[in-house]
């Protein structure tokens, strides 16, 4: 896969079947597909966008996401764009631009119909396929337009843009069991139910009577035998599926375990 950022553009082609290994979008993206396929599983939904579909996606959130090429070879490639909250604050400034409305909307907002968001691809297209065209000053200029774009599209995404607050406190033990196969950081986990890291820490031994470190081990390796013995699945397949980063990692952990490996489950 190759993959070259311009500032807070992406160019992304990918020619076989690839996993995206970051698995917590700090940040929101919008993003349009020029070929293949890429399908982006969160904790919210799951989506599968096909050649020309346009989808904002929203910040805070975690995800897999998997990029297929055509079956005739063409290579998966995309566009994105990220705008972080840095760019946003910027944007409200210049504009006078206020909100105190929590967003609560959907996550993920279809944009394909949209003629003239997919007219600002085709026009940035050129400067990121082509590596080095595109300087500070036309990102800047660029960025400011998708914006306007997106507020043309729907004035209802100011919300959804211009939402800086922070996560509120969830329900750590639920979120956890619902979400402990993404492979992200303590902090990442933190952030998203409303916690200092400190917090996090705490709260997650007062539910669990254990470490989010030991815990996370074990409840993705217990997943994990379940899926191979039930589920008949493969361990090169699983252990990218529960949250580890490599197969000898995950082959080290299972069998310290269970005092087997995992192609010795019995099935």
């Amino acid at each position: 896969m190759t993959e070259d950022r311009e500032f807070n553009m992406i160019y992304s082609c990918s020619h076989k079947q690839t996993r995206v290994p970051e698995q917590f979008a700090a940040e929101h993206a919008l993003s349009y597909v020029i070929s293949g396929q890429v399908h982006i599983q969160t904790n919210h939904f799951e989506h599968r966008g096909g050649k020309g579909t346009i989808g904002l996606f929203r910040k805070n959130q975690l995800v897999k996401a998997t990029k297929f090429p055509d079956p005739d070879g063409t290579p998966c490639s995309s566009v994105t764009v990220f705008l972080s909250e840095p760019i946003l604050r910027k944007y409200a400034s210049e504009h006078n631009m206020q909100t105190d409305k929590k967003y609560t909307g959907d996550p993920a907002v279809q944009l394909t119909k949209d003629k003239f968001i997919k007219g600002f691809f085709d026009s940035v297209r050129p400067y990121l396929e082509l590596d080095g065209q595109m300087t500070k000053s036309m990102a800047d200029l660029k960025t400011r337009e998708i914006i306007e774009l997106l507020l043309r599209a729907d004035p209802r995404l100011k919300d959804f843009l211009f939402d800086f607050s922070e996560p509120h406190k969830i329900d750590l033990e639920l979120f956890m069991n619902q979400n402990y196969t993404y492979n992200v950081r303590m902090s990442e986990f933190a952030k998203m139910t409303g916690r200092s890291l400190a917090t996090f820490k705490r709260d997650f031994k007062k539910i669990f009577s254990s470490s989010p470190e030991k815990w996370l081990l074990n409840k993705r390796l217990e997943q994990a035998h379940y899926l191979i013995k039930q589920k008949n699945q493969h361990p090169s397949s699983v252990y990218l599926d529960v949250g580890f980063e490599n197969l000898s990692h995950f082959s080290f952990s299972f069998k310290k375990l269970f005092g087997y490996n995992p192609s010795g489950v019995a099935i």
